[in-house]
């Protein structure tokens, strides 16, 4: 049976952030931003290609000064992937980054000037064609709202959100996608649950400040999890105190997880228990490690049991089970070589998976 626990797809209106477009029918797509010095162009373009080849398909880059501003035209000369220019407060930057050859604008129209600031902001991008995202975080609400809502709820959270959509409708300017980020999982969820039943632009969510590695990927999976298994999200980021490319493994994991979209092997490997007479452990990591930038999507099992291990991963497409002095590679539960020795484990193993590598390779060719 053909079961799936996901609710149907929201419907929003499409836009596109360069050549990805957004919402719609369209896959959800994964972002980040960069941790670098945008004014550091190589040091940028650098993490941009790091991104770009973990998985990332748009990267949002901090405009803070003129000088970051000048360093967009070459980054988005260099860049594989669609850039997108985020702007506090100084309409200026926003203009200077429409000039560069940005892909889109992270701002709030409601704090970056005057009316005719946001004038010369949805006048510059109408002309590009670029979209604007509107971001609200819980720290960024406006006083009169936090008041009004007794702090930052998730319904004064969407209502600010929808007072800088106004600004551009106003305009007539729809090219908008909308994001509402708190440190709370709970909160996060429930404005953009919210916030989806107020309008039909793209969503991009993410958990803002969610942590460290191990805790911000337990936040975002759970809460980007139970908005995409609600059909809401068309964009979306996991936000980690770590190298932005850790961010990747983690969001394409939620994906797939999900059903949605695969990158890469799955890598299903056994949690150990008194049985497993091997250092599984280091074998998983060295298996994940060597296929880091594989892309193709096939399943790898990794066992720490030669009894129960091929029966248990029999769909992997390729995978081992290792006992006392004695390792099993088998692909789909059949067993191709014996191993003999802990020590050659790991070695005979990553030769069979890049001879599978290559096999598929050249049927696909």
């Amino acid at each position: 049976m053909d079961y799936t626990p996901l609710m149907p797809r929201r419907k929003s209106r499409v836009v596109h952030v360069g050549n990805v477009p957004i919402g719609g029918n369209n896959p959800v797509v994964v972002q980040s931003m960069c941790n670098t010095d945008t004014r550091d162009v190589e040091a940028t373009c650098r993490q941009i290609d790091e991104l770009a080849q973990a998985g990332c398909e748009i990267v949002r880059l901090a405009v803070l000064d003129e000088d970051a501003a000048k360093a967009l035209e070459p980054l988005c000369r260099r860049s594989p992937v669609p850039l997108i220019a985020d702007i506090h407060f100084d309409h200026r930057l926003a203009l200077a980054a429409v000039d560069a050859g940005i892909s889109a604008l992270r701002i709030n129209p409601g704090n970056i000037g005057s009316e005719s600031a946001v004038d010369a902001v949805v006048k510059a991008a109408k002309a590009a064609q670029l979209p604007i995202r509107i971001g609200v975080n819980s720290g960024s609400v406006e006083k009169a709202l936090l008041k009004k809502f007794g702090g930052p709820s998730p319904e004064a959270m969407v209502e600010s959100a929808l007072g800088h959509v106004r600004l551009l409708e106003e305009r007539d300017f729809y090219d908008t996608k909308i994001s509402l980020k708190s440190s709370s999982v709970l909160n996060t969820i429930a404005a953009y649950r919210l916030l989806a039943t107020r309008c039909d632009y793209p969503l991009h969510i993410g958990v803002t400040e969610a942590g460290t590695l191990t805790r911000g990927t337990v936040k975002s999976s759970v809460g980007l999890g139970i908005l995409l298994a609600g059909g809401i999200g068309d964009t979306m980021r996991v936000s980690l105190t770590a190298d932005p490319v850790e961010e990747m493994g983690v969001a394409w994991e939620i994906l797939r997880s999900l059903g949605l979209r695969a990158r890469g092997p799955e890598i299903v490997s056994c949690p150990t228990c008194g049985r497993t007479e091997i250092d599984l452990v280091h074998l998983a990591e060295e298996v994940e490690r060597h296929l880091r930038h594989v892309t193709e999507v096939f399943t790898v099992a990794v066992m720490g049991c030669v009894v129960n291990g091929p029966g248990e991963a029999r769909e992997a497409d390729i995978g081992i089970a290792g006992g006392r002095d004695l390792g099993i590679i088998f692909r789909k539960g059949k067993v191709i070589r014996k191993v003999k020795g802990n020590d050659n484990l790991i070695p005979a193993f990553l030769e069979e998976l890049d001879k599978f590598l290559l096999e598929r390779r050249n049927e696909e060719n």
